[in-house]
């Protein structure tokens, strides 16, 4: 009898996925979710640490080290630091998490130079569509399997701002909160460095002598 209700089972849910091209729910997925640090182009850091609180308050620190807001100056007319970019950003895998209920983050803005440090909420609409993102396949290419991980981006500019995006199951980021931090009164590397900052590029001090830090425009 147990037997074939697993069978009754197994049928049911392949009959709903027939009726349901885009369902995502057996396309393969990696168990962890992703979360990414990115910044403007040309407005060059460093990310000191990230760490994250779950939805069932674990937490999770020494994420996503590494540079950020990297880019070849064309010593042309645009001025590509305004807004947002749509890199993808550097980031890891946070293994043994939950989705994600707050998100710190410390990094050095080397183009002012300046350190920032403060937590991000996030909201309920924020953890839907990463679930979203896993479960339903892009309806612009069904024959495709649905992504294989939830992924968070946290846009980091100069002044604290911090932008958070999620990726939705096509791939686009969907902007949610944006926050602004507080300074780290340490400076860099909680004053282990003697003041000294991740060094900002060439290309980066370029732009800035040209265009300026667009302070509004994120």
């Amino acid at each position: 009898m147990r037997k074939l209700a697993a069978l009754l089972g197994l049928a049911l849910i392949a009959g709903c996925q027939a009726a349901d091209p885009l369902s995502g729910v057996n396309d393969p997925h990696h168990p962890w979710w992703d979360l990414r640090f990115s910044a403007p182009y040309y407005m060059t850091g460093w990310v000191e640490m990230g760490a994250v609180v779950d939805i069932n308050n674990r937490f999770f620190p020494h994420l996503g080290a590494g540079g950020i807001g990297i880019e070849v100056f064309q010593n042309d007319d645009i001025e590509d630091a305004r807004g947002w970019s749509d890199t993808g950003g550097n980031g890891s895998f946070v293994t043994g998490a939950d989705l994600p209920k707050r998100v710190f983050v410390r990094w050095q803005s080397s183009v002012e130079p300046q350190t920032y440090q403060g937590w991000i909420e996030i909201p309920e609409e924020a953890r839907q569509l990463m679930r979203h993102s896993i479960a339903r396949r892009c309806a612009e290419d069904p024959e495709e399997p649905a992504s294989w991980h939830p992924s968070m981006t946290l846009g980091l500019a100069p002044g604290g701002i911090v932008q958070v995006w999620v990726w939705d199951e096509c791939l686009r980021r969907v902007a949610f909160n944006r926050a602004q931090v507080g300074i780290e009164p340490l400076g860099p590397d909680l004053g282990k460095s003697n003041g000294h900052y991740f060094q900002q590029t060439k290309d980066s001090k370029q732009y800035v002598e040209r265009f300026g830090i667009p302070y509004g425009s994120w």
